[in-house]
């Protein structure tokens, strides 16, 4: 498996990221890769933004449509 290595950590976040590991019952090792997994799982808005526009079904409304319907949407 792969390996990370972070140079100059300031201590304050390395005490920071050791006492949440400890809240949750981890080793350190062991919170980094769970918070490490998640980040790389959650899309970036530049990467949401290409799958969007991939999809190609767009819906074309003018500004007038979509204030028409937020003041319906408010009236209800």
């Amino acid at each position: 498996m792969p390996n990370v290595l972070i140079r100059d950590l300031p201590p304050e976040v390395h005490a920071v990221l050791t006492a949440r590991a400890e809240a949750n019952g981890q080793s350190l090792q062991q919170y980094l890769t769970q918070e490490l997994t998640r980040i790389a799982r959650t899309k970036t808005n530049a990467e949401l933004t290409a799958a969007i526009t991939a999809r190609g079904d767009r819906i074309h409304l003018t500004a007038e449509e979509i204030l028409d319907a937020i003041h319906r949407g408010r009236a209800e």
